[in-house]
C-alpha cells in the first residue's frame, strides 16, 4: 500500500492545470482554463478547470475533483493506478507500506535501453547504417540509438538481471507466443520514446535485417500511447519555449537530423497521423506549428487532415511539403542547411493549404466538377471563426474565380448557452459561494441560518455544512456567473434570505391549527421582533 506521507508529497508536486493539458486542449476563460468534456459529448465547453482551487468540474454532467481524480476516470485506472501514473509523469518517487509491492514502472525499460545502446556500439550494421545516414556520434550519444539483438537474448538479460519479466510484458519490452516468451523487437534499431516529464515509456524500431515492418512501436500500454506522444519532444520543449515554434514530422530520422543541423524545435509522431489527442501538448506555450511532411500521397492527406483541425483550432503555423522523394534528414545530409531554414521560415498557411487541397481534388474547369469544389471549401470555413471566414473566403473566391458573394460563409451551428442559470436561484448560490471561497464565515452563517430557509439549495447548503470537500460543490465554485460577496454584500443577501424566510413563516403560524394559542402566540412575537431587525439592517439568530 502506498504511505500517506507519499501521497502528500505527490499532491505537492501537482497542478490541476498541467496534468488536465496533458489529456485535454485547454484555453484560458478568465481566471479559469475551459475545454470540451471528455466525460460527455459536447461541443460547447463546460469543462472548467481551476488553477487557483486545483479542481476541475464539468457542468454539463456534474464530473469533478482534483488531479488524481482526473487522471482515475480518463484513464479508467483505481486509485494506486492513477497515484503511479502521476508519480511517473512527475518523477516523482511512491513509499509503500510493504517495500515488495513497489511498482518498478519504468526501470525495466531504462536498463533494457542501456542494454540496447551497449550492442548498438558493437554491432557494425546497425552504426554503419547510421552512419550512413549521416548521424554523428554526438546525437548518437544524445538520442541513445540502440540496437535489439536476438529474441533470447533480450529475454536472457532480463533473467539474468532479474528484472520482473511480468513488468516487461506490461510495458511492451516482451510479450508471450505459442512457444513462450519473445521479444517485441528482434534486430532492429531502437530510438527510446520519453514522455513529457523525461520517463522513458517505450521504442521505436528499425529493422536493418529485411523484417516485413520496417517500423515498429511499442504497442499501447499503462505508460505508452502513441497518440499522445511526439518523439523528441523531451529534447526539444525548453527550444519550444523559447523559439515560440515548433517543427512536426514523420520520422525518427527527420528529428535527429534536424536536431544535429540546428533545428532543436523539431519533434515526430509515432507511426501515426497528428490526432486530437496531440493537441494539448502542441498547444504548450502557444508555438507556430511547422508541418513537415512528405510530398507523396499519403503525406498530402496527413498534412491535409492536420492542417484541418489545426486551423479549427486557431494554432498559429503552416505546411511544408517536402518533394522529390526528399525529406528532412536527406536534406541535413546533403548540407542544404539553409534551403531548409528559408523552407521553414515560409510555411504555407493551414487554411490555405487545405482549400488548395481540396480544390486539387476536382477539375474545377468542369462547372458540376467547380461547384462540389466550391460546396466542400464552403462547408470548411464554416467551421472556422468569422475573422477567418471573412478573410479566406476572397482567397477562396480567386481560386475558383467564382464571385465572392457566392461564398457562404455564416456558421450554421446554433451554439447552446455555456452554462444555464434561468432555473436556479442565483442568490442562494451566491451565498453558497461566497462561504466556500472563504470558510471562517461559516460559523457565523450557522449562527443565523437554518437549512430549510433555502428554498432551492437545501442539499447544497447541507452539503457546504457536514462536506465542504464534497466534488459536487465544485461546479458552484467555479461558476463565473456567481457573484462572490464580500462582507457587507454578504450581509444584504443574508438579511433578504431571512426576511423572506420569517415573513412565510409569520403567514404560515397564523394559519397553524396544530398550535396551541400560548405557543402560537410566544413564536409569532419572536417572528415578528425578528423582521423588526432585519428591517433595521441587523442580522437575527436562528430561534425557532
Amino acid at each position: 500500500m502506498i504511505t500517506k506521507e507519499s501521497i502528500e508529497n505527490l499532491k505537492n508536486h501537482l497542478d490541476v492545470v498541467d496534468v488536465v493539458s496533458q489529456f485535454l486542449e485547454l484555453k484560458k476563460s478568465g481566471a479559469n482554463f475551459k475545454a470540451c468534456c471528455p466525460f460527455h459529448g459536447e461541443d460547447t465547453p463546460s469543462f472548467v478547470v481551476s488553477p487557483q482551487k486545483q479542481i476541475y468540474h464539468c457542468f454539463g454532467c456534474g464530473a469533478g475533483g482534483d488531479s488524481i481524480k482526473f487522471v482515475m476516470e480518463y484513464e479508467k485506472l483505481s486509485y494506486p493506478e492513477a497515484l503511479e501514473k502521476l508519480a511517473s509523469m512527475y518523477n516523482v518517487t511512491l513509499t509503500y507500506d510493504n517495500t515488495n509491492q513497489q511498482r518498478q514502472d519504468t526501470r525495466v525499460l531504462e536498463e533494457a535501453n542501456k542494454f540496447y545502446q551497449k550492442l548498438f556500439v558493437s554491432n557494425s550494421t546497425a552504426k554503419d547504417y547510421i552512419k550512413s545516414r549521416g548521424i554523428s556520434e554526438f546525437s548518437i550519444e544524445k538520442f541513445e540509438i540502440g540496437y535489439a539483438p536476438y529474441s533470447n537474448d533480450t529475454i536472457n538479460f532480463l533473467k539474468n538481471n532479474h528484472l520482473n519479466l511480468a513488468e516487461a510484458k506490461d510495458l511492451g519490452l516482451i510479450d508471450t507466443g505459442h512457444n513462450g516468451l519473445y521479444a517485441r523487437f528482434i534486430e532492429r534499431i531502437t530510438f527510446p520514446i520519453y514522455s513529457i516529464s523525461g520517463k522513458i515509456v517505450g521504442f521505436g524500431g528499425r529493422t536493418i535485417s529485411g523484417h516485413n515492418a520496417k517500423y515498429i512501436n511499442s504497442p499501447q500500454t499503462k505508460l505508452f500511447n502513441k497518440s499522445k506522444l511526439l518523439y523528441g519532444y523531451n529534447l526539444a520543449k525548453e527550444n519550444i519555449y523559447k523559439k515560440n515554434r515548433m517543427i512536426v514530422t514523420e520520422g525518427y530520422l527527420d528529428v535527429i537530423m534536424l536536431h544535429q543541423a540546428g533545428f532543436n524545435t523539431a519533434v515526430a509522431t509515432l507511426g501515426t497521423a497528428l490526432t486530437k489527442d496531440h493537441l494539448p501538448l502542441l498547444r504548450r506555450g502557444e508555438p507556430q506549428v511547422i508541418l513537415a511532411y512528405d510530398g507523396d500521397k499519403a503525406g498530402l492527406n496527413a498534412a491535409y487532415k492536420a492542417s484541418v483541425m489545426l486551423s479549427q483550432g486557431d494554432f498559429e503555423g503552416g505546411v511544408v511539403i517536402f518533394g522529390e522523394g526528399k525529406d528532412p534528414a536527406d536534406m541535413v545530409n546533403e548540407g542544404k542547411i539553409e534551403e531548409l531554414n528559408k523552407i521553414f521560415s515560409n510555411p504555407q498557411n493551414f487554411i490555405s493549404y487545405t482549400i488548395d487541397y481540396i480544390i486539387s481534388k476536382y477539375d474545377i474547369n468542369i462547372p458540376s466538377q467547380k461547384q462540389k469544389a466550391l460546396v466542400e471549401t464552403n462547408d470548411y470555413l464554416k467551421t472556422l471563426n468569422e475573422l477567418y471566414q471573412d478573410e479566406y473566403k476572397r482567397y477562396l473566391a480567386q481560386k475558383l474565380n467564382v464571385r465572392e458573394n457566392l461564398i457562404k460563409v455564416s456558421s450554421d451551428v446554433v451554439r447552446r448557452t455555456d452554462i444555464n442559470l434561468s432555473k436556479i436561484d442565483i442568490a442562494e448560490l451566491c451565498i453558497i459561494r461566497s462561504i466556500l471561497e472563504n470558510p471562517k464565515r461559516l460559523d457565523m452563517v450557522l449562527d443565523i441560518v437554518d437549512i430549510s430557509m433555502f428554498e432551492y439549495h437545501k442539499n447544497e447548503f447541507e452539503l457546504l455544512i457536514n462536506d465542504p470537500q464534497n466534488i459536487s460543490l465544485n461546479g458552484i465554485l467555479l461558476n463565473d456567473k456567481l457573484e462572490v460577496y464580500d462582507e457587507q454584500r454578504l450581509k444584504e443577501e443574508l438579511i433578504v434570505l431571512l426576511y423572506t424566510f420569517y415573513t412565510k413563516k409569520l403567514t404560515s403560524l397564523k394559519y397553524d391549527q396544530t398550535l396551541n394559542l400560548r405557543e402560537k402566540g410566544f413564536k409569532l412575537r419572536k417572528v415578528q421582533d425578528n423582521l423588526r431587525q432585519l428591517k433595521q439592517g441587523k442580522l437575527v439568530s436562528y430561534n425557532l
